[in-house]
């Protein structure tokens, strides 16, 4: 894998994310170390955590993935200096009491003390990408499709955020700043204010984008590219349903296995992932997968790693078996003859799971 550069950032990535959400939740810490320490031999030098992790989002796991990668850098020496770590600050709490008290804002503060509070978890002197998990701004995300004008207050400015995260740069905490679950506008804002206000440019966005969600292709791709933001895309196998593993049993059977997302993560069945459209629209990928010897893993993948779009793709595993076959996906090419095939079915069922 050839390195690639984050937006104007100076950071030099792999292509190949390791997410981290599931560790906390689905995976424990001794297979979490077991996790890193094969994705660091394999290459991977890009981690992506964040403070609200472990997901699904619950008080006992705030926190815990952090203090996770923390722990394993203590026990790696050496390991910190090969690596890119980002992490995120939550948004606002909107249903969390245990992130900052249920605060429906992201102050200038929090922002900061979350910061502070993430490199003593990770127990690093500094973080390479900062980023702001969602907005301040009510958007349209995690399930939403429609903007709302009158759905609430603004909350604190994207010029105040820029600021602090401008205090944390100047004190050497943060290398590079950067945004998740972000809209067009949102992105084109902060680098204009950015730009004005001789503060930190906005080096990346984290969206999600698959085969069953497209959305970014509707705008924010043009942005991203004009704008010179780098994409990382996560959710790339749809939490699974891309890998094929719900194709027999459906979103709810009663054989879906205990230790699967969808069955762990009862809140994502009301969302873009648990749609039935979501998984018909799978199916079709999946089949198309079979058809040309693939597995539906790799089709997914691939998909993503060839993008032109995409700077680096973020993975989330469970195990090592998943991690490997994740790193093996790298370097699958897709014909101009499949590429037309999943252009078809895009055409048919757009995007189910937005």
């Amino acid at each position: 894998m050839k390195n690639v550069l984050l937006g104007q950032s100076g950071l030099s990535v792999t292509p190949i994310c390791l997410g981290t959400m599931t560790f906390g939740e689905q995976v424990d810490e001794p297979t979490a170390f077991a996790i890193l320490d094969r994705s660091l031999e394999r290459g991977v030098n890009f981690l992506d955590t964040a403070e609200m992790y472990s997901v699904p989002p619950r008080a006992e796991t705030f926190n815990l993935t952090e203090k996770i990668i923390g722990n394993w850098l203590e026990k790696r020496p050496g390991a910190r200096e090969q690596l890119v770590i980002a992490t995120k600050v939550a948004g606002p709490s909107r249903g969390m009491p245990w992130v900052r008290g249920g605060s429906v804002d992201l102050t200038a503060n929090d922002i900061i003390t979350a910061c502070d509070g993430s490199l003593r978890r990770l127990k690093t002197d500094v973080i390479d990408l900062y980023q702001i998990h969602w907005p301040v701004r009510s958007v349209p995300a995690f399930g939403g499709i429609y903007y709302k004008p009158a759905s609430g207050s603004e909350g604190t400015s994207i010029h105040t955020q820029l600021e602090a995260l401008g205090t944390l740069v100047k004190a050497g905490k943060v290398r590079a700043v950067g945004l998740s679950n972000e809209t067009p506008y949102g992105v084109h804002e902060f680098v204009r204010l950015a730009e004005q206000h001789g503060l930190p440019r906005v080096a990346t966005v984290q969206n999600p984008y698959c085969l069953v969600n497209r959305t970014l292709e509707n705008a924010l791709d043009e942005t991203l590219h004009r704008l010179d933001v780098a994409l990382l895309a996560y959710s790339p196998l749809a939490f699974g349903l891309l890998t094929g593993k719900y194709d027999a049993q459906g979103l709810t059977g009663a054989d879906v296995p205990e230790h699967a997302r969808l069955k762990k993560y009862e809140s994502s069945r009301k969302q873009r992932w648990g749609r039935p459209l979501a998984l018909a629209a799978a199916r079709r990928y999946n089949q198309l997968a079979h058809d040309h010897g693939m597995t539906p893993t790799q089709l997914a993948l691939a998909f993503c790693y060839t993008q032109w779009r995409v700077a680096s793709t973020i993975i989330g595993v469970t195990s090592l078996v998943q991690l490997d076959a994740c790193l093996d996906a790298w370097g699958t090419t897709l014909s101009p003859e499949v590429l037309e095939q999943i252009d078809t079915i895009r055409w048919e069922m757009r995007d189910p799971a937005q």
